[in-house]
């Protein structure tokens, strides 16, 4: 493998896949895998500038963070790429307990032996705005303050109750965190966080309002490798920040050419979003050539799981039969959601994942299925490990809503190597996405 421009390590599966959309659209050839991969297994991409791997530790432990990223970390700066991203959610929900960002950062900064872990979260892109340290993130159409956000606030495992990103921050690691506002990122930005850099922070928030900070955000971030590698944190910001510096130094090849995949005649879709950008998008494909089967969550983590299990996969089987495409969903929207019951098990929100992929991995090998999608972030992370895929390439970026593009599997388990797959988290995608992956168009 020659140089890498980047090397990666996504908190979830969605937002790794977000990633990869990113660089693969715009000539960065990308490789995602689902764990350290072997030597051989790398070597069937040896041909990609970036490479990644797919994580759950947005839904993790500290505890969990210390024993599972140190390795992965640790693996990544082996790869010698110019830039190590630990990528995380674009609406940065995280807790000192759950999905805690600055104990990640704490991993990270200590492995690459560095000062001072330079953070972008804003990604224009995603309309997820920073200003003056403050995150803005859209829904349907208005952007509002993420502690006012009317999803994100009420995040049913790590609500978002502060939008001072350097607050929110605080509350996860002592290190300290600078701020290089919006004022910082005009004039001779690079004189004005030099000085930031003279006062010793362990953490730097770039702002990223737009285009025109973007681009200087991508060019500070690069300057700062100084000739070493570098980790970073931040959503997929990071990346689109970064290209405008690759482009002027012409690392890149362009724009990615994908040519459409065209349409399946059935699509099947498991989904543990509660979200309502995911009950929209559910409501409007049950009126467009889907249909719905409801999942109780409790019973696919209960004593009579494999039960359950064996009545969805029926139901689904039943469906496709009919030649419909079918939508297997644990909620329809908040209003529907069973979080409270779920937390009192353990670990149960994972095992709902892990009960929705086994479910996919069935229907999809008892009807040859060719495509398929996973909606939930943290669903996705559980759900895609079952469908025994060991690494995913971009096959169709969504340029109208970009986060969830359709991908292709590569493994060696014959009935999903070559599987289109997408993951959709939460809130990303038009309330037509469901079918606009049926019938594989960019919108």
């Amino acid at each position: 493998m020659g140089k890498l421009l980047l090397s990666y390590y996504g908190d979830d599966f969605t937002g790794s896949t977000d990633v990869m959309e990113a660089l693969a659209s715009n000539g960065v050839k990308t490789a995602l895998f689902l764990g350290i991969p072997s030597d051989e297994t790398l070597a069937k991409f040896d041909d990609c500038r970036a490479i990644g791997i797919a994580g759950t530790s947005r839904s993790q432990t500290p505890a969990w963070m210390a024993e599972h990223l140190s390795p992965a970390f640790a693996w990544l700066k082996s790869r010698d790429a110019a830039i190590c991203h630990y990528k995380v959610c674009s609406t940065f929900d995280s807790s000192p307990d759950i999905g805690n960002i600055g104990k990640a950062i704490e991993i990270g900064r200590d492995i690459f032996a560095q000062d001072c872990v330079p953070v972008v979260v804003g990604a224009p892109e995603l309309k997820r705005y920073t200003a003056f340290g403050h995150l803005f993130a859209a829904y349907q159409g208005k952007v509002y303050r993420i502690d006012r956000h009317p999803v994100m606030n009420r995040h049913p495992v790590t609500p978002m109750a502060e939008a001072d990103l350097t607050v929110h921050l605080a509350a996860q690691t002592e290190l300290r965190i600078a701020l290089a506002d919006l004022t910082m990122t005009v004039g001779d930005a690079a004189q004005r966080i030099d000085a930031l850099l003279t006062e010793h922070p362990g953490i730097l928030l770039i702002d990223v309002d737009g285009s025109c900070s973007q681009v200087i955000a991508g060019e500070q971030v690069w300057r700062l490798r100084s000739g070493r590698n570098l980790f970073v944190a931040g959503s997929s910001g990071v990346e689109y920040a970064l290209l405008h510096a690759w482009n002027r130094e012409g690392l890149t090849a362009g724009k990615g050419d994908f040519p459409l995949p065209g349409a399946v005649e059935r699509l099947a879709v498991v989904s543990g979003s509660v979200s309502p950008t995911t009950e929209r998008q559910i409501r409007h494909a049950t009126e467009n050539g889907f249909d719905g089967v409801p999942l109780d969550p409790l019973a696919l983590v209960g004593d009579d799981a494999e039960s359950a299990i064996d009545t969805a996969v029926a139901s689904g089987i039943a469906v496709l039969r009919s030649g419909r495409s079918v939508i297997l969903h644990t909620a329809l929207g908040p209003s529907a959601d069973r979080g409270i019951e779920i937390d009192r098990i353990p670990e149960a929100r994972n095992r709902v994942g892990t009960g929705l992929g086994i479910i996919l991995r069935r229907l999809v090998e008892a009807e040859a299925l060719k495509r398929a999608v996973i909606a939930g972030g943290d669903t996705s992370s559980h759900a895609l490990s079952e469908l025994r895929v060991e690494v995913l390439t971009t096959l169709l970026p969504l340029q109208q809503t970009p986060g969830s593009p359709l991908c292709t599997a590569h493994g060696n388990y014959a009935a999903t190597d070559g599987l289109q797959i997408a993951l959709k988290g939460g809130q990303v995608g038009a309330d037509g996405y469901f079918a606009q992956i049926r019938d594989g168009q960019r919108s």
